[in-house]
């Protein structure tokens, strides 16, 4: 994927969903992984020619598990002249004694946004941006469906009142083959997840199930996301 493409279905979303306003200061939340990294090279770029006027700020949460070196993304917000911030935290502290008894997934990831929102507000943001893409809608629902019994997935925008911020997602409609694509074509240097359950989550295990449908049914993604879309089964 070009980086014009990027811009392509990124612009798309904030058109169909109307995700950024004229004064918008939207803090983006950057793990550090391939997704966040694609959000910050898109944001930044249209920033530079969207008629609205936005501030852009990157956030980074370090929950300590140590092994965390965000130098690469330091540079790269240093190239692409967003101001960036590292929050030191103590949550996996706080996760350890949950270690045994399975994932703490849920958990982590309440305690990681509380952080980024208090942060964000503390910065004057009215908005965070985060990196969920096109599978990872699929996946939410699909998430919700076999361990929640329940039927719906992320919205592409919320506003969440107990913090008077709102949430965007502005690459819904980019699929991960492509956000792969695009950091092969840019190398750009991702940072290595240090949490002890990556690559051995639930949404892995509905990660690899879509894999094994897509062989019988290489449209089932698509299929997937248009009744997402149709259905409006997102929460708002």
């Amino acid at each position: 994927m070009t980086l014009q493409k990027l811009y392509s279905y990124t612009r798309q979303a904030i058109n169909d969903f109307q995700l950024i306003q004229e004064g918008d200061k939207i803090a983006i939340g950057v793990s550090g992984g391939k997704d966040s990294l694609a959000l910050l090279y898109s944001l930044a770029g249209l920033q530079k020619f969207i008629p609205e006027k936005i501030q852009l700020v990157a956030i980074t949460v370090d929950l300590g598990f140590g092994d965390f070196d965000t130098e690469a993304v330091k540079k790269l917000c240093e190239k692409l002249e967003i101001q960036y911030h590292v929050i030191k935290t103590q949550i996996a502290d706080i996760l350890k004694a949950k270690i045994k008894e399975g994932s703490f997934c849920s958990l982590c990831a309440k305690m990681r946004k509380g952080a980024l929102t208090d942060f964000a507000k503390k910065l004057g943001c009215n908005k965070i941006a985060y990196a969920h893409h096109k599978d990872d809608f699929i996946e939410t629902m699909l998430l919700s469906l076999f361990y929640e019994g329940q039927f719906f997935t992320f919205p592409p925008t919320k506003y969440y009142k107990e913090s008077d911020i709102t949430v965007i997602r502005p690459l819904i409609y980019i699929p991960e083959k492509d956000i792969i694509g695009f950091q092969n074509k840019m190398a750009f240097q991702s940072v290595k997840n240090p949490c002890p359950h990556d690559g051995n989550t639930r949404r892995e295990y509905v990660k690899n199930l879509l894999h094994q449908l897509k062989k019988d049914n290489p449209k089932i993604k698509e299929k997937m996301f248009n009744a997402i879309l149709k259905g409006k089964i997102y929460e708002w």
